[in-house]
């Protein structure tokens, strides 16, 4: 089947393409169910390893290989095959899915060796691993293992388990212990809440490049702040206990130690850092760990001895504001040279041995590979596209072209580019060697049977990125449409991007009446470090300005947008906005459903909290100004509030200190709690269905009814009105 192939030869049937949207949404999780993912490229670049479910509807994901000299694909683990009936994880597994916002099944992660001889993974929380060049899969540990990991030279998988990290040795099958404690506060090998969450490190150890040691992370949470996360709708059920760093509290203590498969062990000296931001190990030097401040201002990256466990400076960054982390740096190449990136210019800049390597108009978004050359995605003059590009005997190549977003897996020489855009639904999906024509693989993705025509405009003073979607259809004449902002809104996270599968929700909402407008305000990324950094201390002010300002701007150019009916709506940092809009700003905004939103600051976690507010103790007039409950007196226009009661990153107590607040104050508003919901979409299809189909009827209550609107027709149904079917 070609890439980008729709899938009734993988059995997707035709009832299944006539579903509503909405249940199509919830059922394919996003549209996202039957794309590749998670790469891996073979050292000689003969095969490309990745994870796929079998269609756009299957929620399994198995392990496939796709030769690339013939063409081939096939599978070397069929999940559904190995695990017939349904998972059950082991808690750890589903905290790390969690942070890691993964809603799929089966295989959703590997680990392979070196030299691309075995792959190791676990299912249903069991750790497998697979011999690749004769299918052969052996079950390893039959019991809860988290985070499998080959070392370099195929003879032990490592995993953690029950607090401690173990090792298997592939030929004899012993299973040994590198690290455990009897302290139930003290794990080994899995990284902390705010490393997983915060800082784009999901990894708790780290093989040596012999194999025959871990650098291991030790996580001592006993100073941590413990909340409790309860089941109001199973009484019977005992609350869980989970060590959460609030603003302001202790933070979990993080420290290194090398552990050897002989049974030593070499602690680290980090130092009094509070945070570990990332590490790095590879043949190419010694091994790299990023250290942090409290107050993010300053990052300091140290050279690691393996048999001392003494450390030595090799840089330091520090900012007025904070230092962004970027991900997949520092690394080593191989020959040895220290790949950074660095703010030059107002621009996120790549740096090699002291050297800088892309111009000022590149915005360095994230390094992928760090190998003999670097593969890394970044951002040119338009902040909505994201293109993959590699260095090359030291300059700069392109390696993507659609027009759009593209992603990369692999290394310079031999990448997987998955492609993003407006033109198309899903990922286009292609290897790309030196030397080579580019091969595809197959991308078996739902069609979503609607087709968003977002118009892409910059408007504002400050050159706001917005989209606009109208209704299917809509004509000018046919008369003025209420208007729902669509956003996040906050930092270090984009909505409007060049990318069909973006828009898919938004134009749904604009098909049921809305004209829907979607804008990133400042905070948002691939627009340099100033632009970043200028929400700092000020969240509440900047981000609703500049939604307001990109409402007026549209509305200037689109008298279609009718402003005396203007609804919002946001999930997480976007739930706290649309509250923020009608607590601030009921002269513009007229109704708001604010998802699972941060009503207090001090309720937040410490690392993203205080990077933009500071300490409390230090900001309290922060703290006060970019919260909410002080605002709940100066409710005038309807708010519907929606929390899983199951989150644990914004805790429902956000959501019920502010109903609470309002009750007090005497102002209506109304209060949907989702039971046993995270902060993730709902996993029962019908709640997400439902949700969506909620907010539509809610809203079109609060503007003025379905007639109004326009409203009440399902785009994935040509229009017809049988959504609630």
């Amino acid at each position: 089947m070609p890439a980008g192939g729709r899938g009734t030869v993988l059995g997707v049937t035709s009832d299944r393409q006539d579903l509503p949207f909405l249940r199509k949404l919830a059922r394919t999780q996003r549209f996202t169910l039957g794309a590749p993912k998670e790469f891996a490229v073979a050292p000689d670049a003969s095969r490309v390893l990745f994870l796929r479910s079998a269609d756009g509807y299957d929620n399994k994901h198995s392990l496939w290989a796709l030769d690339l000299d013939t063409g081939t694909e096939s599978v070397v683990v069929d999940a559904g095959a190995l695990l017939p009936g349904d998972e059950d994880l082991p808690p750890e597994e589903r905290a790390r899915r969690e942070r890691a916002r993964e809603t799929g099944g089966g295989v959703v992660r590997y680990a392979v060796d070196a030299g691309h001889t075995t792959a190791a993974f676990s299912l249903a929380g069991k750790l497998y691993t697979v011999d690749l060049a004769s299918g052969d899969v052996t079950l390893r540990v039959d019991s809860a293992a988290v985070d499998p990991r080959l070392n370099p030279t195929g003879t032990h998988v490592a995993y953690a388990a029950g607090g401690a990290l173990r090792v298997v040795d592939l030929a004899s099958g012993e299973d040994t212990v590198l690290a455990d404690e009897p302290d139930d506060d003290v794990t080994w090998g899995l990284a902390e809440f705010i490393a997983a969450e915060e800082m784009r490190r999901s990894r708790g150890y780290w093989w040596a490049p012999d194999g025959k040691s871990v650098l291991a992370q030790r996580t001592d949470t006993s100073g941590v702040h413990r909340w409790h996360i309860a089941d109001p709708a199973n009484p019977s059920t005992p609350p869980a206990s989970v060590a959460y760093p609030a603003a302001g509290t202790p933070n979990a203590r993080v420290t290194l130690a090398f552990l050897g498969l002989d049974g030593s062990r070499v602690d680290v000296d980090l130092g009094a850092w509070e945070y570990v931001a990332a590490v790095h190990w590879s043949a190419g030097g010694p091994p790299l760990v990023t250290v942090q401040t409290r107050d993010q201002r300053r990052t300091d990256v140290l050279a690691v001895d393996p048999e001392t466990g003494s450390t030595r400076q090799l840089y330091s960054d520090t900012d007025d504001a904070w230092v962004e982390l970027v991900t997949g740096v520092p690394a080593w190449t191989e020959d040895g040279r220290l790949v950074r990136v660095v703010v030059a210019d107002d621009a996120y800049r790549l740096m090699i041995d002291g050297e800088l390597v892309t111009e000022p108009s590149l915005q360095v978004r994230s390094v992928v590979h760090v190998g003999r050359e670097v593969l890394f995605t970044a951002s040119a003059d338009d902040p909505t596209q994201i293109h993959v590009y590699r260095t090359e005997n030291g300059s700069v190549r392109q390696l993507s072209s659609v027009k759009g977003v593209t992603v990369a897996a692999g290394r310079a020489d031999a990448c997987v580019l998955s492609a993003w855009s407006l033109d198309h639904a899903g990922p286009r999906v292609s290897v790309v060697r030196d030397g080579h024509e580019p091969v595809s693989i197959a991308v078996h993705t739902a069609d979503p049977g609607i087709e968003p025509r977002p118009k892409m405009m910059t408007v504002g003073e400050r050159g706001l990125r917005a989209a606009l979607l109208l209704p299917t259809g809509y004509q000018p004449g046919d008369g003025p449409l209420p208007v729902l902002l669509d956003p996040y809104g906050g930092p270090h996270a984009q909505r409007v991007l060049s990318t069909r599968n973006a828009f898919l929700t938004p134009q749904w909402f604009a098909d049921q009446g809305f004209a829907v407008l979607v804008a990133d305000g400042r905070g948002s990324p691939g627009r340099g470090p100033a632009w970043e950094k200028e929400i700092g201390g000020r969240c509440a002010e900047i981000s609703l300005n500049d939604q307001v300002d990109a409402l007026h701007a549209v509305a200037a150019e689109h008298p279609e947008l009718d402003l005396n009916r203007v609804a919002i709506r946001g999930w997480s940092y976007g739930g706290y906005l649309s509250a923020l809009a009608v607590l601030r700003r009921p002269d513009v905004f007229h109704a708001a459903v604010a998802g699972a939103p941060v009503t207090d600051w001090a309720l937040y976690d410490t690392h993203y909290t205080e990077r933009y507010l500071g300490h409390p103790e230090e900001n309290p007039d922060a703290y006060r100004a970019n919260s909410l409950i002080e605002d709940a007196p100066n409710l005038q226009r309807p708010l519907l509030i929606v929390h899983g009661m199951a989150d644990d990153n914004v805790f429902v107590a956000h959501a019920l200190r502010l109903s609470a607040a309002l009750l007090k104050a005497g102002r209506p508003h109304e209060f949907l709690p989702l039971v046993a919901t995270t902060h993730m979409t709902p996993a029962d299809e019908d709640v997400a269905e439902n949700l969506l189909q909620r907010q539509v009827d809610w809203l079109h209550e609060q503007l003025g009814g379905k007639e109004a609107t326009g409203g009440g027709r399902d785009a994935g149904h040509d229009g017809q009105a049988d959504v609630e079917q």
